[in-house]
C-alpha cells in the first residue's frame, strides 16, 4: 500500500475519476450492494422477455413451436456467449466502463422491440387458425429484420453486462485477508440471490402484464428497468474501486502458446528439463527473486512439468527474442488450460437448463394452468426454482457454509468443485423427472381424446414444476460455484474473462440444445415417418424420448466431470505469500 496525505491507497486500483482508490472510502460491502441492486434490475429486464419469448414468437410472429424454441435458445446462447467479449473488454479496459456501454446497447435493443410491439404495422398479423396442424404465415421482410436487430442488440448488451458486472462486484473486496475472501464468497451467493429476485418479478408480474395487457407493456417495463439500472450504477460511482487494466489477457495467452509451439518445432537444444533453460542470463532476475521461495519454486517446477508443451515457452530462443516468456506468464496460461476441462463439463448441464425456457413452457401451455381460481401464465413456471433459490441461497451462505467450515476446519468449507458436482448430479435427476412427467402428460392427452385439440389437458401444470425445481437447484449450485471458482483461480489480469466462462458455458449449452434437437430430428426422421421433435402440435412430439436421451448424456457428463475434478489442484490452496508472489511477478505482456 502507498500512503498519500495520510490515506492508505489500494494498490492497483483507482476510483471512477482515475485517481488512486482509498482504503475505507472505496470498495467494500457498500460498493458491492450497488452492483447487487443493479443485477436485480438487469436480470428483470432480460428474463421478462426471454422467459416468455417463445410464446411471443409463436403467437404474434407465427413461428412454429420448434422454430420458436430454436430462436430463443440461439438468442439466449448468443447473449451468454458474448459475455466472453464483455469479460475480455473488461480486463482490457475496465469493468466500470464496459458495464455502462453494454447497458446502453441493451437499452437501444429494448427500445426497438418496444416500438415493434406497440405498432401493428411493424409486426405480422396474428394468425387466426384454430387448427394446430395448419401452419401460419411467418413474419418476414423488414419485420423480421427489426425483430432480430432488436433481439441481438439486447444480446450484445446482456453479454457485456454479464462479462463485467460480477467481476466488478467481486473486486470490491480485499482478497488478501480471510474476512475479505469470505465476504467475496458471500457476494457470489447473493449475486445468485439477486438474479433470482429479478427473475421472480420477471416471471410473475411482467409475464402476467405481457399475457393480459400486451407485449408492448412488457418490453416497456424492461426498458425502464435497464434505464434505472444505469442510473443506480452511476450513483454508486463514488464508492467503487476499479482495477487498473494490465493489458489484454489474450496477448499473454497467444504469446505463450506461440512461444511453446515455436520452441517445440525449432528447439535450440535438446530439452530434458524445460526449466533448466531459466538459468540463462535473461532469466537471472527471475531466479534471484525466487531463491527465497524454495517450496514455491519446487511447486512451480512440478506444475510446469504437468504441461510440458506450455512449459517450453520459457526456453530462450535467440531467433525469436520477442517470444521470451516469464515463468509468471506461463503459469497464468497453465491455469487457464487447467480450468478448461471443468468448463467443458458444465456445458451439458446448461443444455438441460435450456429446456426451462423452451419445451417446458410449451408443455405447461397445453395443461391446466389454474391454481384454484388463479390462472398462472405458463411462462411463470420458473417461479418455483426462483423461490427455492431465494430461500436456499441465504440458508447456504449463513448456515450450510459456516457448518461446513467448522467441520472441515477450512476456509471454503464446501469446495467450488464439490458445489459444481452437486449441480451436475441434480441435472441428471431433473431430466429423468422431466421424461416421466411428459409420459404422464401424453397419457392423459390420449385418454382424454385431446391429442389434436387446443383445449387444456385435464392435468395440472404443477407436474412440470418438478423438473423446474431440480433444474433450478442445479443452477444454484453450479452457477455460483463456477463464478467463484473461475474468479478465484484465474490470474489477476484475466479475472473478468475467466468469470465470463460461467456464462459462456450457458451459451454453449443453449447452442448444444439446438444442435441436439436438429441431430435427433435428422436421425429419427430417417427411421420414422415423423421426427421426434417436429410439427406444430406438441402432443405429437416424442419429447419423453428426448428427455431420456438428455438424462443419459448428462449421466456420462457427470462421470467425465468427476475424472477432471478429482485431479484438479486448487491454486487458492497456496498460502497468501505464494499467491502474492505469483500474481506480482513482473510480466512482459
Amino acid at each position: 500500500m502507498d500512503h498519500e496525505q495520510g490515506f492508505t491507497m489500494w494498490e492497483g486500483y483507482v476510483d471512477w475519476r482515475n485517481r488512486a482508490a482509498i482504503k475505507g472510502c472505496h470498495g467494500g460491502a457498500v460498493a458491492a450492494s450497488f452492483v447487487l441492486v443493479v443485477e436485480i434490475l438487469e436480470n428483470l429486464a432480460y428474463l421478462a422477455n426471454a422467459s416468455n419469448l417463445v410464446l411471443y414468437l409463436s403467437k404474434f410472429m407465427n413461428f412454429s413451436p420448434s422454430a420458436s424454441a430454436n430462436i430463443v435458445t440461439n438468442f439466449m446462447g448468443t447473449s451468454f456467449f458474448l459475455a466472453l467479449l464483455g469479460g475480455f473488454s473488461s480486463d482490457f479496459f475496465s469493468t466500470y466502463y464496459i458495464y455502462i456501454i453494454s447497458a446502453t446497447i441493451e437499452l437501444m435493443g429494448l427500445l426497438m422491440l418496444t416500438l415493434q410491439a406497440c405498432m401493428p404495422s411493424l409486426r405480422q398479423p396474428i394468425c387466426a387458425s384454430v387448427n394446430r396442424n395448419t401452419p401460419c404465415k411467418e413474419v418476414g421482410g423488414g419485420h423480421i429484420a427489426m425483430l432480430f436487430s432488436g433481439l441481438y442488440l439486447v444480446a450484445l448488451g446482456v453479454g457485456g453486462i454479464k462479462g463485467s458486472l460480477p467481476s466488478h462486484g467481486a473486486e470490491q473486496f480485499d482478497e488478501n485477508t480471510p474476512q475479505g475472501r469470505k465476504h467475496r464468497s458471500s457476494f457470489f451467493n447473493y449475486y445468485i440471490f439477486c438474479l433470482a429476485c429479478g427473475a421472480l418479478i420477471a416471471v410473475t408480474l411482467v409475464v402476467w402484464i405481457e399475457d393480459n395487457k400486451g407485449w408492448q407493456w412488457g418490453f416497456g417495463i424492461s426498458t425502464v428497468a435497464i434505464l434505472s439500472s444505469i442510473v443506480i450504477f452511476l450513483l454508486g460511482s463514488r464508492t467503487y474501486r476499479i482495477k487498473v487494466p494490465t493489458g489484454s489477457p489474450m496477448t499473454t495467452i497467444f504469446k505463450v502458446l506461440v512461444a511453446a509451439f515455436s520452441n517445440s518445432l525449432f528447439p535450440k537444444n535438446s530439452i530434458g528439463n524445460v526449466l533448466d533453460t531459466r538459468e540463462t542470463p535473461q532469466n537471472t532476475t527471475e531466479i534471484s527473486e525466487e531463491e527465497g521461495h524454495g517450496e514455491q519454486n519446487t511447486e512451480i517446477q512440478t506444475e510446469m512439468k504437468d504441461l510440458k508443451f506450455i512449459g517450453k515457452a520459457t526456453v530462450e530462443n535467440t531467433a525469436y527474442p520477442s517470444l521470451h516468456c516469464t515463468v509468471k506468464q506461463v503459469q497464468d496460461v497453465k491455469i487457464v488450460v487447467q480450468v478448461v476441462p471443468i468448463f467443458m463439463s458444465t456445458v451439458m448441464l446448461n443444455c438441460c437448463l435450456a429446456q426451462l425456457s423452451t419445451f417446458s413452457v410449451q408443455q405447461a401451455a397445453t395443461m391446466n394452468t389454474y391454481i384454484g381460481a388463479l390462472k398462472v401464465p405458463p411462462a411463470s413456471l420458473p417461479i418455483f426454482p426462483v423461490i427455492f433459490t431465494m430461500i436456499l441461497a441465504p440458508v447456504y451462505n449463513h448456515m450450510i457454509i459456516p457448518f461446513a467450515r467448522a467441520v472441515t476446519k477450512s476456509e471454503m468449507g464446501i469446495t467450488h468443485l464439490q458445489r459444481i458436482g452437486t449441480g451436475l448430479f441434480l441435472s441428471v435427476v431433473a431430466m429423468a423427472v422431466a421424461a416421466l412427467v411428459e409420459m404422464k402428460r401424453k397419457r392423459v392427452a390420449k385418454q382424454s381424446g385431446l391429442m389434436n385439440s387446443t383445449e387444456p389437458l385435464p392435468i395440472t401444470f404443477l407436474w412440470v414444476a418438478l423438473q423446474y425445481l431440480f433444474l433450478g437447484s442445479a443452477d444454484l449450485f453450479s452457477l455460483a460455484g463456477l463464478m467463484e471458482f473461475f474468479f478465484t483461480e484465474a490470474p489477476l489480469s484475466m479475472r473478468s474473462l475467466a468469470t465470463a466462462l460461467s456464462w459462456a458455458s450457458l451459451a454453449m449449452g443453449y447452442y448444444l440444445s439446438s444442435v441436439i434437437v436438429s441431430i435427433v430430428n435428422h436421425i429419427t426422421g430417417r427411421f420414422q415417418q415423423t421426427p421426434w421433435i417436429y410439427g406444430s402440435n406438441l402432443n405429437h412430439y416424442h419429447l419423453e424420448r428426448f428427455y431420456w436421451l438428455m438424462c443419459i448424456l448428462s449421466g456420462f457428463n457427470f462421470f467425465h466431470y468427476l475424472l477432471w475434478a478429482t485431479r484438479y489442484k486448487y491454486r487458492s490452496t497456496k498460502t497468501d505469500d505464494e499467491r502474492d508472489q505469483l500474481d506480482n511477478t513482473p510480466s512482459e505482456a
